[in-house]
């Protein structure tokens, strides 16, 4: 058994496959800009894919966007949903002088119950 094993082959290494025969799909390069860094990335996808209209950029991580006849491609945000923050949620229940109320409300709260630990 040992006789018939691939004599000069690294396990790994090559493939025994060939690309005879092999048709590749047609390419196209498209760049993208960062507005954060300025640097211009040319990204290659197939001619079928559909290519986004962003891209991370490698050197500052920020969003670079598609330019087509060397201008920024208009991304459509309206389907994105804002992030609320719980100030914006707190916002919804209740007014600013109804917040300001209650914060007196509590400060009273704290202060009395300070000035009585310290008597004690």
């Amino acid at each position: 058994m040992a006789d018939r094993s691939l004599r000069g082959m690294r396990i790994g290494a090559q493939s025994l496959q060939s690309e005879d025969g092999v048709v590749f799909a047609d390419r196209a390069n498209y760049t993208y800009r960062c507005e954060a860094c300025g640097r211009e990335t040319v990204m290659t996808f197939s001619t079928d894919a559909d290519t986004p209209e962003s891209w991370e950029c490698r050197t500052c991580g920020a969003q670079a966007t598609l330019l087509v006849d060397s201008k920024p491609v208009e991304i459509d945000r309206s389907n994105e949903k804002v992030a609320r923050t719980h100030w914006d949620m707190l916002l919804e229940r209740r007014t600013i002088p109804e917040l300001e109320e209650l914060l007196e409300e509590r400060l009273q709260f704290l202060r009395a119950r300070r000035g009585q630990r310290q008597s004690a």
